[in-house]
């Protein structure tokens, strides 16, 4: 059963990869490969539930008096939720129902990612919409294709901190259209981005989940991510800029508006423009506030800023005619958003879940500690392999494999590598945060921006996952340097 996951995943993973050549869209591969490995999972395991879940299948089948003690009414009301009507197999329905679980509990975390991912999506096209974007576009004159790449990774890499990849790349893919007209050449700047925005994440606690999971795990604290990951994240940058600046020439050519006649009927005034703009970004920037103050997941930071743009607009508007109206609504954008986008990552999600459930993810991380016996070697690892396997996940199994370790409790160098700020945590925070650039699906913000822009798998690995691995292990030397020598 354990095989028949693997290989499910690794043919799905090359369907995805070989989408234009089999011209098929790779949404299609992304949720068969979720959705069989799942259905392997519990077929192939019904009797046989993985030794790392032992404890969440112990609470599903504990009786109900060991839960609510001796108040009977509880212990019935629990019973009766465990144990439907007339089904007399218990052991089957609790198998059935660890499987239901397990699901459920992943289920809940990419929901937060795909609802995140909406919101958004939305807040951007409805800043698009309103031509929010001139606001910076207007003030980036140059048209040099050097000077161009510079600014925009720097862009994104401090947008990412303040933001997160994830938003951030959104957001500069909605630029990139309005600075760009080639494809070719967009897609090359979305690559940089990808690079950028995954950096500027490693550095900051709201920037990237696997640092925030550490900070919120107080693996790491505030001020040691910023300090010490900063100057790595950003050599992680620089160093694919200088070698893509010896590569690119010439200048860019900007696209042309196409505007119909209610555009200059009825257009979208300055004020409109900036204070869409204004609106979005700074809903965007509220999400982790609300998130820090609340402890709620970042999608409901999220709504909740859409809830307040889209009434924003609505007023803003209510008194031009329905036609006008409608082109500058929310619903307007939400037909514009990339239904298979979303699809895809729920697809790819859920197939990453299986292979953790299955263990396999576990069995990697047990396989580094014993073969590679050096932190900065683990973690090193753990950042390529993050190019392959969501990189969420993968920090996961090792906050697990590596528990944090007591100061009064470490004797030796190595303890000391898994206390509170150790070297272990904020090389991996480094690592997992960008390594996943070097595959456009080895990361958040690269699934992203391949749904936004089309961009094809083997493209991506031709011309940009070579700058990719140069900026990480630049990066990753730099750290060495600083730290570890």
């Amino acid at each position: 059963m354990e095989i028949l996951i693997l290989v499910i995943f690794v043919v799905g993973y090359f369907g995805i990869a070989l989408e234009h050549p089999l011209h098929v869209d790779k949404s299609a591969f992304a949720l068969l490969t979720g959705t069989l490995c799942w259905a392997v999972f519990v077929i192939g395991g019904k009797h046989d539930i993985p030794e790392h879940s032992q404890e969440e299948y112990t609470a599903i089948t504990t009786p109900a008096e060991s839960i609510v003690g001796n108040n009977a009414e509880a212990a019935e009301m629990v019973n009766a939720l465990k144990e439907p009507t007339g089904w007399q197999d218990g052991v089957e329905y609790h198998e059935t129902s660890f499987y239901e679980f397990r699901l459920l509990h992943h289920l809940q975390e990419i929901a937060s990612i795909l609802f995140f991912l909406l919101g958004a999506m939305t807040i951007v096209e409805l800043i698009d919409a309103h031509e929010g974007f001139s606001v910076i576009t207007d003030r980036i004159k140059t048209t040099n294709t050097v000077k161009l790449l510079w600014i925009v990774g720097l862009l994104t890499f401090f947008l990412s901190a303040a933001l997160d990849n994830l938003t951030t790349t959104i957001v500069m893919i909605s630029l990139l259209r309005k600075l760009i007209s080639d494809k070719m050449t967009r897609w090359y700047f979305a690559g940089i981005v990808v690079i950028a925005a995954n950096a500027g994440g490693a550095w900051s606690p709201i920037g990237d989940v696997t640092t925030t999971m550490l900070w919120i795990g107080n693996q790491l604290s505030t001020g040691v991510i910023i300090s010490h990951l900063f100057i790595p994240s950003l050599v992680c940058l620089i160093a694919p800029l200088l070698v893509a600046s010896f590569m690119m020439k010439g200048n860019v050519e900007r696209p042309r508006k196409a505007e119909g006649a209610e555009h200059y009927l009825n257009p979208t005034t300055d004020f409109e423009r900036n204070s869409v703009f204004i609106i979005g970004i700074l809903g965007l920037l509220f999400v982790p506030v609300f998130k820090t103050v609340t402890h709620l997941p970042p999608f409901m930071g999220m709504m909740m800023s859409l809830g307040i743009i889209w009434l924003v607009t609505e007023v803003m508007h209510r008194n031009k005619n329905t036609e006008d109206k409608n082109q500058l609504s929310v619903i307007a954008v939400l037909r514009k958003i990339d239904a298979s986008s979303v699809l895809f990552f729920l697809g790819i999600l859920l197939a990453v879940a299986a292979l953790q459930e299955v263990g396999h993810l576990l069995v990697m991380a047990e396989w580094l500690k014993t073969t590679l016996a050096n932190v900065f070697a683990i973690d090193l690892a753990i950042g390529v392999l993050s190019a392959i396997v969501d990189n969420v996940p993968l920090v996961a199994a090792s906050m697990g494999m590596y528990p944090i370790i007591p100061d009064a409790m470490a004797s030796g160098a190595w303890d000391m590598n898994f206390v509170h700020d150790g070297l272990f945590w904020q090389f991996l925070a480094y690592c997992a945060g960008t390594g996943g650039s070097a595959l456009i699906i080895g990361s958040a913000a690269g699934v992203a921006a391949m749904g936004l822009e089309k961009i094809d798998f083997i493209w991506y690995a031709k011309k940009i996952s070579i700058l990719a691995l140069v900026g990480y292990f630049a990066g990753a030397a730099v750290f060495y340097v600083m730290f570890f020598l």
